[in-house]
């Protein structure tokens, strides 16, 4: 009497692998809600407003350690692409000065769109690929085109969310290292300007009862207002450069650039 052998079940429709890449995202989707659901109500204004005098003491007392928390925590919020990485930026352009602030949270923010990029890249590229692959294709050909100039140009236009290019990078064949440093380079405007207007708070308490337009003072709103003009004026400069440098662009080229 024959012994039969029971085959592992296999959805149709499942490319190889998927079962090993489900349980991954899984985990890092458990990973994600526990830190959203740990850490959510503790970065929220009112309840750091609340710990200003301690925050400060703390720092005073351990800097090696918040420095090493607030990297970490960083990284996490963007990696994950948890909601919050705006309002982190002000409260460590706060808590850190605008020197320090800048440092930490451009190699922050750079090390999370890594990471974000490279699950993209590891976990959904087929997914992705399968069923927005005539979009993928336009990015690629910009890509090979553009250089690093086309990822360095998406990161200065603040309507193209980051979350979104460190997802749509993942997909193309764009080095990681070469994602690295543009990407510095890209989202540093960005970063001093919110880390300057998070430095220019007097207090988080007085921000979180008068807000933003009692707790500056004319010239620190003015300067601030200033600055993020500039942040929304520099893109459209830098396009207008490479417009003048880049060859003459094709129909579809065209589209791409509507389509961003």
């Amino acid at each position: 009497m024959s012994k039969q052998v029971s085959k592992p079940i296999v959805s149709p429709g499942a490319p190889p692998g998927f079962g090993k890449k489900l349980v991954l995202f899984v985990l890092v989707a458990s990973v994600a809600l526990a830190v959203y659901l740990l850490f959510g109500d503790a970065l929220t204004l009112e309840n750091l407003a609340q710990q200003e005098a301690r925050l400060r003491a703390f720092q005073a007392d351990h800097p090696v350690l918040v420095y090493n928390i607030a990297f970490l925590v960083y990284v996490v919020v963007t990696g994950l692409s948890l909601p919050g990485a705006a309002v982190l930026s002000l409260v460590y352009g706060w808590y850190f000065g605008w020197v320090r602030g800048v440092i930490l949270v451009s190699f922050a923010s750079t090390s999370g769109a890594t990471l974000a990029f490279l699950l993209s890249r590891y976990l959904f590229r087929d997914a992705i690929q399968t069923r927005f692959g005539n979009r993928l294709e336009k990015f690629n050909r910009a890509l090979e085109r553009e250089g690093s100039f086309f990822l360095f140009t998406l990161r200065l236009i603040p309507a193209v969310p980051f979350f979104v290019i460190n997802a749509v990078m993942g997909l193309t064949p764009i080095r990681t290292r070469t994602f690295w440093w543009v990407s510095q380079l890209g989202m540093l405007p960005g970063t001093i300007v919110y880390i300057y207007a998070g430095s220019s708070v007097p207090s988080l308490q007085a921000l979180a009862e008068k807000g933003v337009g009692a707790a500056f003072s004319p010239t620190q709103l003015t300067q601030i207002v200033l600055a993020f003009a500039l942040l929304g004026l520099f893109p459209l400069v830098v396009r207008w450069g490479m417009k003048l440098l880049a060859p003459a662009k094709t129909p579809e080229d065209v589209e791409l650039e509507n389509k961003i």
